[in-house]
């Protein structure tokens, strides 16, 4: 066979011309700020070194402009982004319109029967996973057990609302700025609506009846936002209808909040180096109000794949590394087992120096004990807990969440803004052909 110097200097440019491709796939990966993300884009450097033939842009928002700019991309087929981090409220929905693409094929290696069932299953639609879990959470109350004890009480694993109203009176001290509860406030359907639907289903209300009708008119929704504006009104700091998840997470921190109730994934960060009440940081369930269903929800931070991506490959690659065992054993080699993503993996529960972490236990218990098919005492029409599974959501979570911050920020009433409330879900709710 006779190989010309033509034909070998051709195959040579081709080579090089393909390296050069390879090295130049870029993918645009869109992502909330929380800390387990920023930590991420921390240890790209093991990424880059197991695949230098691929670079990763970032684009990180706070989480409500995230929704609007991903919902906005993927709806108009714009092809922005390569990898999206949505959460189990999106998955299903833009999974049956065909907008992500299937996960199933990738590599062994990523073990997709590890994934806790309860997290695997909110994202599979059709046999299909269509994204992948970066981390899992529930909802639970993270408490001062320094203030407990000064106050002469203990918080029981499973404490009533009432139990939560004594702890925060107790523990609540303005004069030297520290408040006996931090609550979200911010509107937004994944921010105080979150918040307010999960503990709206431990009072026996519901969004929704059997028929589609909204339930805002109802006796459980007053009794909840009247709870809700009674402990923050008292016992929450100034300027709460502004306070998300991030920015409760800083007050308590700086040792300013007594009880957060809120996502199990801030575990970590209580407990972590930016805290200083960090040693004297204890975990309780999300609370009930004696009627069989507690104030938790349950959600995953996700990595998908919109189908206007046209660097799918890659994107997989990335996925796989980010969310797989070897992802958790990397952060626990550079950061601790405090910080590695929970809430994903049997596995993880099931390692011995995990376990021993005083939060680990509480989260899985939270995780386990969400129902989205049963969320509220009565029954309901749709899946979710803390969200309700059909497209108009989000619109009508946000909506809903502006009538309540400001209620909580005074400038409505809580009659007011049930009121409104009910008449906003009504209408879109007939306009969208759910009442007939």
């Amino acid at each position: 066979m006779k190989i010309t110097l033509r034909a070998l200097f051709g195959a040579t440019a081709a080579l090089a011309l393909t390296g050069a491709a390879m090295a130049d796939t870029t993918i645009t990966v869109a992502t909330v700020n929380n800390g387990d993300m920023i930590r991420m884009q921390g240890l790209m450097d093991d990424f880059y070194a197991k695949h230098p033939d691929i670079k990763v842009e970032w684009v990180t928002l706070e989480e409500n402009v995230l929704r609007q700019n991903v919902t906005t991309d993927i709806a108009t087929n714009g092809g922005q982004f390569d990898v999206m981090t949505i959460g189990t409220y999106e998955v299903p929905i833009w999974g049956k319109q065909g907008w992500l693409v299937s996960l199933n094929d990738l590599p062994a290696e990523y073990d997709a029967d590890d994934l806790l069932p309860a997290i695997r299953g909110g994202l599979t639609v059709d046999g299909n996973l269509m994204a992948s879990p970066f981390y899992g959470e529930s909802s639970m109350v993270m408490y001062r057990k320094d203030l407990m004890e000064k106050a002469g009480l203990t918080m029981p694993d499973a404490p009533t609302w009432a139990e939560i109203e004594t702890a925060a009176a107790a523990m609540t001290d303005k004069s030297a700025g520290i408040y006996g509860i931090c609550l979200r406030g911010k509107a937004g359907w994944g921010e105080n609506i979150a918040f307010l639907s999960a503990m709206a289903n431990s009072y026996g209300a519901r969004w929704f009846d059997e028929a589609w009708v909204p339930q805002f008119d109802q006796p459980e929704w007053k009794a909840t936002l009247d709870s809700y504006l009674h402990l923050m009104n008292n016992y929450g700091p100034p300027g709460a209808s502004n306070n998300g998840f991030n920015e409760n997470l800083t007050l308590f921190q700086q040792g300013k909040c007594g009880m957060w109730i809120d996502a199990t994934v801030a575990a970590s960060f209580v407990t972590g180096a930016d805290s200083t009440v960090a040693a004297d940081v204890g975990f309780a369930l999300a609370p009930d109000n004696g009627l069989g269903k507690r104030g938790n929800w349950l959600w995953a931070w996700t990595l998908a794949i919109p189908s206007s991506s046209q660097k799918q490959d890659a994107a997989k690659t990335f996925i796989n590394w980010a969310t797989n065992k070897d992802y958790l054993a990397l952060v626990a080699s550079r950061e601790g087992w405090a910080n590695v993503p929970p809430g994903t993996r049997t596995s993880l529960y099931e390692n011995a120096e995990y376990a021993k972490l005083p939060f680990a236990k509480m989260t899985l218990d939270s995780i386990n004990a969400a129902d989205p098919t049963n969320p509220s005492v009565k029954p309901v029409p749709y899946v979710g807990v803390q969200f309700v599974a059909i497209p108009e959501f989000q619109g009508l979570g946000t909506s809903v969440g502006e009538l309540f911050s400001a209620a909580l920020a005074g400038t409505r009433t809580a009659d007011q803004a049930l009121s409104a409330a009910q008449s906003l879900v009504t209408d879109e709710m007939e306009a969208s052909g759910y009442i007939q």
